[in-house]
């Protein structure tokens, strides 16, 4: 899938198994890839993926054998320097299988090279746990086993060949060897299995026969009769084959070798700062979030309800495809308004095949709510001159329809826009759902999904030049959003200066419009004004504002104006190729959300889900 650019189908695949059994555990220990396949080079890129998507830290292990210090050094630094470039935090580096007198002189080199917030280790080679067992090498081998089944974690130190004499095999013999022999070969056989015993040779490991031949019966009835009898397996495998295969074998540790792992548990202990890792296990926190995060997060919070959303413009080709695949995931419910012949004409053209259970089609001017719709807005809008005749002809626009079906309860929320404008979109929601008491003014903001990190563009589609005080009103609003939605709120007020060293009416009217919001909500980490480049760079935030804890590190970023942010969040957009959900208007009683007419399936589809959210909350 990786040679395929297939990245999001495998981070989705991770992320759905991943968040499947996060919260019925209280720890979940992700492996990494083993850099031994064909794909070695390009799996530091997969394991950073990985580790960024899921929000988690990482530790880094690299193997010390036959490694000078400075290459063994060098490494880890290359895979500290390439998960912090992604934002993944490195709790610990560990080298591993490293000579044990030059344990010191690989720590001191290593904190020379990583910043002092990654704890360090160093483990020192180990043969019990570099020597494969019998089991692993039966298993590689996919030997049977004759005798001997309960020493099968024996170490294996070595083998040798019983091609030779027994006379003068016996000289080769040496601790916790394995011989390897014919199985017709019962010299060798009985020879091995009399010299572990003897007290004048080493212990053995096991015996491997091969040619997937056996010893005769008189043989094996001798075996029985010992008492302590080392494992013997046998294999189909030639002699020579079976050589060359157990010595590519690479050793594990197995769930039942408890030798083992209380072995590999006492030497992590020893060599690594468990005490200050748990600490930082403990106390770990995720900054940000990434895109395939956030949509995986949006769309599995959008099922948990599955609230209703009307989509107006049902007879829209991309209208139809984005309900298909929202059906499809079972997101929501959906009423699609329109001619009912015409929008299942287009359905039979698109061969979509659909959910009834969770869709409903109503032609506005047919419906048994009609009458009662159009003389609820006569009666909300008789006070502006709307008559009851008037109403009526309202009604049959589907955008009035829409959002009296919010307002009534029939629909939790409304998307609309692929076809018509803005101002037709939310004039009606504005004019009877209309903001919260808490609220002055509409807003709107975008999701922009950078390749690394989600962050809040607001306001880049409904005020052209808000107050002061409105856009304070706005950047509050946008902070509640990104609580809601899962995002740590740290504010941007944006402007052509930053700190006090701009004059002149606009950016005097950000300075005011953060006093406010500081104000207002002493809770908030805001920073205003403040450049762009200030806002996003950790190094010029540094430079112009070292006291802020926005400065570099924003996550909500309000414009001062339409203009600037429209066109902002486009540039973003098309340079950084970010996916550009919304705009979600904030502020309303109940949601309604407007689309561009130019919108993709995929914007119709994100922006019906963070309606649905939004509804949960409204």
């Amino acid at each position: 899938l990786k040679n395929m650019d297939r990245d999001d189908e495998i981070l989705g695949h991770i992320i759905e198994k991943y968040k499947a059994i996060e919260d019925r555990f209280d720890f979940v220990l992700v492996e990494g890839t083993d850099f031994s396949g064909e794909g070695a080079i390009i799996e530091w890129d997969i394991n950073v993926l990985i580790a960024k998507n899921l929000g988690i830290p990482a530790v880094i292990i690299a193997n010390g054998v036959a490694k000078p210090l400075q290459e063994l050094v060098g490494n880890l630094y290359l895979a500290y320097d390439s998960f912090s470039e992604k934002g993944v935090e490195v709790l610990l580096a560990v080298a591993n299988k490293v000579q044990p007198e030059s344990l010191e002189l690989v720590v001191s080199g290593l904190r020379k090279k990583l910043p002092k917030k990654v704890l360090i280790g160093a483990i020192p080679q180990n043969t019990f746990l570099a020597s494969p067992t019998i089991q692993e090498i039966r298993q590689q081998l996919s030997g049977k086993v004759l005798f001997g089944s309960d020493f099968l974690n024996n170490k294996v130190g070595g083998f040798s060949v019983g091609a030779m004499q027994l006379r003068n095999y016996l000289t080769h013999l040496k601790k916790d060897s394995l011989v390897i022999t014919p199985g017709d070969r019962a010299d060798i056989i009985l020879g091995a299995l009399q010299a572990n015993i003897s007290s004048n040779y080493p212990n053995l490991s096991g015996i491997i026969l091969t040619g997937g031949l056996l010893p005769e019966e008189s043989i094996i009835k001798l075996i029985e009769g010992l008492s302590d009898i080392v494992p013997i397996i046998s294999v189909a495998d030639g002699t020579f084959s079976v050589t060359n295969r157990i010595g590519t074998i690479k050793p594990r540790i197995y769930a039942d070798n408890k030798e083992k792992i209380i072995t590999s548990i006492q030497e992590f202990e020893k060599f690594v700062p468990i005490n200050d890792l748990a600490e930082r296990l403990i106390t770990f926190q995720a900054e940000g979030i990434t895109p395939r995060m956030f949509q995986y997060n949006l769309l599995k919070r959008a099922k948990s309800t599955k609230k209703h959303i009307v989509l107006p413009e049902g007879s829209d080709q991309r209208i139809l495809m984005a309900a298909k695949k929202l059906l499809d995931l079972n997101a929501v419910r959906i009423t699609l308004l329109g001619d009912p012949k015409l929008i299942r004409a287009k359905i039979t053209e698109l061969d979509l095949n659909w959910d009834t259970a969770n869709l409903k089609i109503i032609d506005p001017k047919s419906s048994p709510h009609f009458f009662d719709y159009a003389n609820t807005l006569y009666k909300l809008r008789k006070d502006k001159n709307v008559n009851l005749a008037m109403a009526k002809d309202l009604m049959e626009d589907v955008s009035y329809y829409g959002t009296m079906m919010v307002y009534k309860g029939h629909a939790d929320g409304m998307v609309s826009g692929a076809v018509h404008t803005t101002q037709h979109t939310i004039r009606p929601a504005l004019q009877f759902i209309k903001t919260r008491p808490e609220v002055s003014i509409v807003s709107s903001v975008f999701f922009m999904c950078l390749p690394n990190r989600v962050t809040i563009f607001g306001d880049c589609a409904i005020n052209p030049n808000p107050t002061a005080e409105q856009l304070a009103e706005i950047a509050i609003s946008s902070a509640a959003t990104s609580l809601a939605f899962g995002i740590v709120p740290k504010i941007a007020m944006l402007s052509y200066s930053s700190g006090s060293s701009g004059v002149g009416a606009d950016v005097d009217k950000v300075r005011t419009a953060t006093e406010i919001v500081k104000r207002k909500r002493p809770d908030l980490m805001v920073e205003g004004p403040i450049q762009y480049d200030a806002a996003v760079d950790i190094n010029v935030g540094r430079s112009k504002l070292p006291d802020s804890q926005v400065a570099g590190q924003a996550s909500v970023f309000i414009f001062p104006d339409l203009n600037t942010g429209n066109n902002t969040y486009k540039a973003v957009q098309r340079e950084t190729g970010a996916l550009a959900i919304g705009p979600m208007l904030q502020g309303l009683n109940r949601p309604v959300n407007d689309l561009s007419r130019g919108c993709t399936v995929d914007d119709i589809f994100n922006t019906v889900v963070i309606t649905a959210i939004q509804a949960q909350d409204l």
